[in-house]
């Protein structure tokens, strides 16, 4: 059981690295499930998670504080709205399908807004 975790783990853990480049695919609930299945698969995974350079501090803001940094959001929303209004200009010819899209990423900025921001210490 604790070997599909840790696989399961890696998969979440690499949709979760895509999601930061992919607007559309949410990158924190994968890094969140990607914590839960390392813990519950190895410690020496998990630790390695919780202090990795980049993801560490993220996950343990979104677990301790339910926010999100200001630089994450601002760069979340633009990379969103870039992509969108890239298909919708240029790649889209379907109406539907661009009103579509454009309520993806108002619903989408909506969310990521609902969060508070994560205040900077110093």
């Amino acid at each position: 059981m604790k070997l599909l975790y840790a696989i399961l783990g890696t998969i979440s853990l690499c949709l979760g690295i895509l999601g930061i480049f992919l607007p559309l695919l949410p990158t924190t609930p994968f890094l969140l499930l990607t914590a839960a299945l390392y813990f519950k698969s190895s410690p020496k995974l998990y630790n390695w998670l919780i202090r990795h350079k980049y993801f560490g501090s993220y996950i343990r803001n979104f677990r301790e504080h339910k926010a999100i940094p200001l630089k994450a959001k601002i760069l979340s929303i633009t990379l969103l709205w870039l992509t969108m209004l890239n298909c919708i200009l240029f790649l889209i010819s379907n109406s539907w399908i661009k009103i579509t899209l454009l309520l993806i990423a108002a619903g989408t900025t909506y969310y990521i807004l609902s969060y508070k921001t994560l205040k900077s210490k110093g």
